[in-house]
């Protein structure tokens, strides 16, 4: 098999390999945020295996009656050459049929059987489920060179049905994978295979708004600045990414309403919303209706929760963690709203104001964020237990002006690691009055964290830092961009 068309997976090829090497059934389930790859990963992998392949789709909100006939008509194109089939009238008819064909494969013989979409396959009174569960457990799991695959884009239904069931399939399954987007590496690898090679900053620019999400990244053109493919992207009507933000909650929450008005309230806050912020910002009232919206959004990868560095246990908060969301709130829909054409230069000249920079700021952070392990590793830490997380004190009174510090390392070696994530068009230069502000940033630090660990600073930049004086005193390491596309 050509693995080169598949980047950024390795991880999950292994598991794949590991399936298919197996002298036993396999029952695997792969979930993640819709659009990452999850079904192109299947198709591609047992594309070029000898194997006997049924692939099945969900379709979304279709009926039971629906669901059987695409059964029938995909179960005909796999083993009846395309020969019209009587539709079964339950999904214990349906599967049996599988079961028939399984039972009748050599042992020596592989067979792939995939789900896509299970979630809108088993919808509530359909029986799917039981009927799977039976099949499964009756005869599939006698079969030593089966593969097994569901996969679904509602990241929840598949953790509550499945990977963290009670009942039903509670144990069947002998493997799961969370695929989540590309990391900055992945992108530029998969540009670069479309023939498409950008230097590290307009990958960056490119990833602020797409993540790391490949259905996205397809619509990048040769030849196009980030700025030009964004314009396009996202500000034109006929833009794939103009209205995919209605498209994507609906797809994915029944309760789309309610799941929108949570992460719109998160968005609005730069540094993360606590839950009574977010109970009084959204009026849903604290219980299993808001846990339940909370655990969606973040099964689904838009929202994460994260306990402040110093902060008790019981004081979550939230932030908007996808790129394309966040972009949406911050710049798509408030233009939108407005109801004016967009032109072929509006993020030209959008994308270079203050508050363009405000938001690329924050952009960046996030990504640091996601790529947490990629700076340990530039920092020479991955060999050192750390604490990690990010630091915020409100100012006390006129006198007290507070302090942010955006990422922080708390190493077993007796040593603070406070992080400076500063987004720069060319190489950053630390001025008189920007390291006045981050040597007022550790003394604050030291005042409501104090400890006897010493305090260094790092810099993490796009481009890197220019030396002068100030950074000499200040700045103990430096971590660029070339560093989180390196690892």
């Amino acid at each position: 098999m050509d693995k080169e068309k598949i980047f950024g997976r390795e991880t999950e090829i292994k598991i794949l390999d590991d399936l298919w090497k197996s002298s036993e059934a396999e029952f695997l389930a792969i979930y993640g945020r819709r659009r990452v790859g999850k079904t192109y990963l299947i198709r591609e992998y047992f594309s070029r295996k000898r194997c006997i392949y049924f692939e099945l789709t969900g379709q979304k909100d279709g009926t039971l009656k629906q669901q059987l006939e695409n059964f029938a008509q995909a179960f005909s194109k796999a083993f009846s050459n395309g020969k019209p089939l009587q539709v079964p009238s339950t999904w214990k008819e349906a599967l049996e049929l599988l079961t028939k064909v399984i039972e009748t494969t050599p042992k020596s013989k592989n067979i792939v059987i995939f789900f896509d979409e299970l979630p809108w396959l088993a919808t509530q009174k359909s029986g799917m489920l039981q009927a799977l569960d039976y099949q499964w457990n009756s005869f599939w799991n006698r079969h030593p060179k089966l593969i097994f695959v569901v996969c679904g884009s509602a990241a929840s239904w598949m953790l509550d049905n499945l990977i963290n069931a009670k009942g039903g399939l509670h144990n069947r399954l002998t493997k799961a994978i969370l695929l989540k987007p590309y990391n900055l590496k992945g992108v530029q690898q998969f540009l670069a295979y479309r023939k498409i090679r950008l230097n590290p900053k307009q990958v960056l620019d490119l990833y602020m708004v797409f993540g790391g999400i490949p259905h996205y990244l397809k619509q990048v053109e040769k030849g196009k600045s980030a700025l030009q493919i964004v314009n396009k992207v996202c500000f034109q009507t006929d833009g794939l990414l103009y209205d995919e933000f209605d498209r994507l909650f609906r797809s994915l929450f029944s309760n789309a309403e309610s799941s929108l008005s949570i992460i719109k309230a998160i968005a609005k806050c730069q540094y993360g919303l606590s839950r009574e912020a977010l109970i009084k910002a959204t009026k849903i009232s604290s219980g299993g209706t808001l846990n339940k919206r909370l655990k969606e959004l973040e099964s689904a990868g838009f929202i994460q929760s994260f306990i402040p560095y110093g902060n008790k246990a019981k004081d979550q908060y939230y932030r908007v963690i996808d790129e394309y969301c966040y972009f949406y709130l911050r710049w798509i829909e408030p233009f939108k709203q407005k109801g004016v054409a967009a032109g072929k230069e509006y993020w030209q000249t959008k994308g270079r104001t203050p508050a363009a920079t405000t938001w690329s700021g924050y952009a960046f952070e996030n990504i640091c964020f996601k790529h947490v392990d990629q700076i340990r590793k530039a920092l020479d830490l991955q060999a050192i237990a750390c604490e990690i997380g990010s630091w915020r004190a409100l100012p006390q009174g006129k006198q007290d002006s507070g302090a942010q510090i955006d990422l922080l390392f708390d190493r077993e070696d007796g040593i603070v690691t406070l992080c400076e994530i500063k987004y720069t068009e060319k190489q950053f230069v630390l001025d008189k009055a920007t390291a006045k502000n981050l040597q007022n940033k550790m003394n604050v630090f030291d005042q409501h964290m104090p400890s006897k660990k010493q305090n260094s600073f790092a810099l993490i930049t796009t481009i890197g830092l220019k030396p002068n004086i100030w950074s000499e005193e200040l700045i103990q390491n430096v971590v660029t961009l070339e560093d989180l596309l390196r690892f």
